[in-house]
């Protein structure tokens, strides 16, 4: 009796990982990355101006 639970447990585990997948949108981690890091840098920037002593640096005049 063990041995059916088992494997109808693998095989209704299979089919269901067989029908999910093709319908999953899996999100691209890179592109996030890619995102955030840039969103960052232009901070870094804007932080690093605001910062300045020179006022034309300052991005609010």
């Amino acid at each position: 009796m063990g041995v059916i639970r088992s494997s109808f447990t693998f095989m209704v585990g299979a089919i269901s990982r067989a029908y999910i997948a093709p319908n999953y949108h899996v999100p691209n981690i890179r592109k996030h990355y890619k995102r955030v890091e840039k969103e960052a840098d232009k901070d870094m920037v804007t932080l690093s101006r605001i910062k300045s002593k020179d006022p034309s640096q300052r991005p609010f005049h």
